[in-house]
């Protein structure tokens, strides 16, 4: 390797090394969370806990990094690379409480990018496990695991092995792991602030000590000794006979023995992590449930930590509903076929009260018996909300968490939800006798995929259900494989910043719960006793053990239903409030006969009448005229689509005299219509601006509408005046307006120019006050002219006299 200047260079891009333990640190943990996408396509992805190497980061994470480094060099078509995945994945899980003193990574070498990598670090064949010290320098290949067993214990031992031949820099985060001495032990609270000190005895060979010295790497007010059974002080002091055992030993020389069901590493790091005091590092420490209270404005509930309840199945059955299926405005394609397997789960197995149930097996109806394409979520929340009012069936509104309430509201809560309904699900499917064992976990990882909103977690859930689901083939297998994956997920987000310190993300059951679920091998590794795990979970969510505290009555559920939709329906609908509006000022219509005499009329009329229907077909643009509306007035048609239109009595030849305006009784006027045209007015500003259809006058006269026109900054109230009929011209005939927009405008395009100012001069006036308003404006003219005239004379300059000598 080549070297500057007394400073290691780069293998690959000739950069400098970075040498500074801080940027190492910063750049592991974001590679922990984002891997590089060409890495994803190898046999690891960032759901498995294994850091994915590539060119760009390869050299911050082996070179001068602040953490031991286990690296696999593999290729994605290499069958024992293949066969040796799980195991390397199951490791990574094992020791994730390792970090930061000893990381898991992984390179593909198969792929183009990474072959310079691994033919730099000198690989050869596959799989090959190489270790990398604490400040590796830049020319260092790792130290290689020579004939590794395909084993979680035996790789975890050698890693060990490899940690300890740290010769010159330990890695700043591990503990000391060489075996302690009762002279140390004297002294130990003199030098170190920790509440536990916990001491395991064994013998030379084990690793017990060693393993749960790391396993409570990142947790404080605790440490943990190894003690060699050759220790005798120590040994006689506490009265030692077991090996391993542990104790916890107190400053004064006080001491206890460590109660666990099993003497191994599993069990010895549980009791420990749960101490009093004992937090994981950056956490506030935890204190009694019988004090704790969350931050939340709810009051927190006390539960029962072994019991389901109710109150948490209904919580999460309205966010999904209500919620998270609200964020997608129309189903289709593969949502909606999720959409039909998740509500048809529900209504099958889910064991609720029988108001929710009917509401679900109501919505499970109407959603198998659409074929549409696609189904909007306004429709479905109709159905929801039992608009069909189908009897004692309803959703409770609101969420109220209880066994899975949280100390924070960002804490728990609605994933906690989601998992116990799936749980319970699975359970109650194995209960009933189900003939489908992936109908559950199908229906569940198709929800997740397209609903779920955390989409790194809908990603993870589905990398673990692409790797292992198809292998569920009975109800049984398929409870177990959901607890197995819901600890999976526990384990890779215990100490996340998503955990709840009062609620810490365990292995489940614990010890305390069901101690028949732990057993351990021959060698002492823990071990799932899945025979007793299996009835433990079939009790725990079976329906019999769902508890009903804190919940609405049935009755109080169904009346709060029928007052919101009550509630609904006092709030009439826009357009059934504009139609009364209009029918208000509708003048009464015309009896039958005048209707006929008028069809006959038009019979003789013919052309004419024809030639006005063109007319209008053509001001339309030749559209098709939209359905009546409930707010627009009635129209009768005749014969082939013509309006039949209310036509004044006419001679022919003759032209009738138009009738003289009439001085309108204004304050009458606004009193009678004020009402409804308010109403109007409140509309205008939610709804687009409709139009309605032409108003037929009944009378040859002149009338006036009170166009509700609201200027945003005036709010100004003007009177129109509404011609009521048709002039003729000579050779032609002057359409009537065809509609009438709701501020009172008509759309009559005929006006001459002077009508049309006239009608804008004469707003709400009449001629009596149109001519006051004319002499009162030439009086002033003439005041201001006098005045003007008067001042101009006063200020004329006088001529200057000249002063003889």
């Amino acid at each position: 390797m080549a070297r500057s200047g007394g400073r290691a260079t780069s293998r690959f891009s000739q950069r400098t090394c970075p040498g500074k333990v801080a940027e190492s640190a910063v750049w592991l943990s974001l590679w922990l969370l984002l891997a590089p996408s060409a890495a994803e396509a190898g046999l690891y992805t960032a759901s498995d806990q294994i850091l994915l190497l590539s060119p760009g980061n390869v050299e911050a994470a082996l070179i001068n990094s602040t953490a031991a480094m286990v690296v696999e060099f593999y290729a994605s078509w290499c069958g024992h690379c293949i066969a040796f995945s799980p195991v390397y994945k199951s490791l990574a899980r094992d020791i994730k409480e390792w970090k930061p003193a000893v990381n898991l990574a992984a390179i593909d070498c198969a792929a183009e990018d990474n072959r310079k990598v691994c033919a730099a670090y000198r690989i050869r064949g596959y799989p090959t496990i190489k270790f990398f010290h604490a400040y590796s320098k830049a020319d260092s290949t790792g130290l290689a695991f020579k004939d590794f067993s395909r084993d979680v214990r035996s790789l975890r031992h050698t890693i060990i092995d490899k940690l300890e031949t740290h010769v010159e820099a330990w890695p700043p985060a591990c503990p000391p792991l060489e075996p302690t001495s009762q002279a140390e032990i004297d002294v130990f609270f003199e030098t170190n602030n920790v509440q536990h000190l916990a001491l395991i005895f064994e013998d030379a060979k084990s690793y017990v000590g060693r393993e749960v010295t790391l396993d409570l790497l990142q947790f404080e007010n605790v440490a943990v000794r190894r003690v060699l059974n050759t220790e005798a002080g120590l040994v006689t002091k506490l009265g030692v006979t077991e090996f391993p055992s542990c104790y916890l030993y107190y400053p004064g020389g006080n001491f206890t023995r460590l109660p666990v069901n099993i003497e191994a590493r599993t069990f010895y790091s549980y009791a420990l992590q749960r101490l009093p005091g004992v937090v994981r590092s950056g956490r506030p420490p935890s204190f009694s449930t019988v004090f704790h209270i969350n931050t939340t404005e709810e009051p927190w509930r006390p539960f029962n930590k072994s019991r389901v309840y109710m109150a948490d199945l209904e919580s999460t059955l309205h966010y999904s509903l209500r919620v998270e299926l609200a964020a997608q405005p129309v189903f289709r394609g593969e949502a909606l076929r999720a959409l039909k397997k998740y509500i048809s789960v529900l209504a099958k197995f889910f064991p609720g009260r029988p108001v929710v149930v009917n509401l679900l097996k109501s919505v499970n109806s109407w959603l198998q018996t659409e074929t549409s394409g696609q189904i909007s979520y306004e429709a479905f929340k109709d159905v929801l909300e039992n608009s069909a009012q189908t009897p004692n069936a309803a959703l409770p509104e609101g969420v109220r968490w209880v066994g899975c309430q949280g100390s924070k509201p960002h804490f728990r809560r609605y994933p906690c939800g989601v998992w116990t309904l799936f749980h319970v699900l699975t359970v109650q499917a194995n209960g009933t006798g189900g003939s489908d064992p992936l109908e559950v976990l199908s229906a569940m990882r198709s929800y997740v995929q397209n609903f779920f909103g955390c989409r790194p977690c809908a990603e993870h859930f589905e990398n673990m259900a692409a790797e292992s689901l198809m292998e569920v083939n009975s109800l049984p297998s398929a409870v177990l494989w959901l607890w197995s994956r819901h600890n999976r997920v526990n384990n890779r987000l215990a100490g996340a910043l998503s955990e709840d310190p009062k609620f810490p993300k365990i292995q489940w059951p614990s010890p305390e719960m069901c101690s028949a679920c732990h057993t351990v091998k021959e060698n002492g590794e823990h071990r799932w006793n899945r025979e007793q795990v299996l009835p433990f979970l079939l009790g725990y969510f079976s329906s019999s053990s769902i508890l009903t505290d804190y919940l609405d009555s049935e009755s109080q559920i169904v009346e709060k239903q029928k007052k919101k939709r009550a509630a609904l329906l006092a709030e009439k609908p826009l357009e059934r409030r504009i139609r009364e509006a209009l029918d208000s000022t509708k003048p009464p219509p015309s009896p039958q006969p005048a209707v006929q005499e008028e069809e006959e009329e038009e019979e003789e009329e013919g052309p004419q009448d024809e030639a006005v229907a063109d007319e209008e077909e053509e001001e339309d643009g030749g559209e098709v005229k939209p359905e009546p509306t409930p707010w627009s007035k009635a129209e009768v048609e005749v014969g082939r689509g013509r309006r039949l239109v209310h036509r004044k009595p006419s001679i022919v030849g003759m032209r009738m005299r138009e009738q003289q305006e009439d001085i309108v009784d204004l304050d009458s006027f606004v009193n009678q219509h004020y009402r409804a045209k308010a109403l109007r007015l409140a509309a205008s500003s939610r709804v687009k601006q409709r139009s309605l259809q032409r108003q037929e006058e009944q009378e040859p006269r002149s009338a006036f509408e009170l166009g509700m026109e609201l200027d945003g900054g005036l709010g100004m109230v003007g009177l129109q005046p509404l011609e009521a009929d048709l002039e003729l011209d000579v050779g032609r005939q002057r359409k009537r307006p065809q509609k009438r927009e709701l501020s009172g405008r008509f759309l009559d395009r005929e006006l001459n120019h002077r009508g049309r100012w006239m009608s804008v001069l004469s707003i709400g006036f009449s001629k009596l006050d149109i001519s006051l308003c004319v002499i009162l404006y030439f009086m002033s003219s003439m005041c201001l002219l006098a005045m003007y005239l008067f001042f101009k004379t006063r200020l004329r300059p006088r001529r200057a006299k000249v002063a003889l000598p």
